[in-house]
């Protein structure tokens, strides 16, 4: 009995360390989710960005103005404008709860 527990605890440890080894790094994450709107410097000047009206994240009242709690659930659950229309994808999907934390910490650099 105690081996079967030993074997099921170092499975779960191996299970955990794969599922850590494929997180991306955030700069990776940034550059495959988010630079199409809002650009690698995060001023959000691309064509998509423009359209969406995305907020310049070098801008220190922006910055100012955004809560973690706020782009942690914008970035899992998407934002909808008032008719309901998606104006950014959800990423809880595709990206882990300390991938998306890693991400609103990554946003927070871009401040000037």
């Amino acid at each position: 009995m105690k081996s079967s527990i030993k074997l099921i605890v170092a499975g779960a440890a191996i299970a955990a360390g794969a599922a850590l080894a494929f997180a991306a790094p955030v700069a990776e994450n940034w550059e495959n989710h988010c630079t199409k709107c809002h650009g690698a410097d995060g001023k959000g000047q691309t064509k998509a960005g423009k359209k969406l009206q995305v907020k310049d994240y070098t801008d220190a009242k922006v910055q100012a103005d955004m809560k973690d709690a706020e782009m942690i659930k914008a970035t899992a659950d998407g934002i909808f404008d008032k008719a309901g229309k998606e104006k950014m994808k959800a990423y809880k999907d595709e990206l882990s709860a300390a991938e998306i934390k890693e991400l609103v910490a990554y946003i927070r650099k871009f401040k000037s």
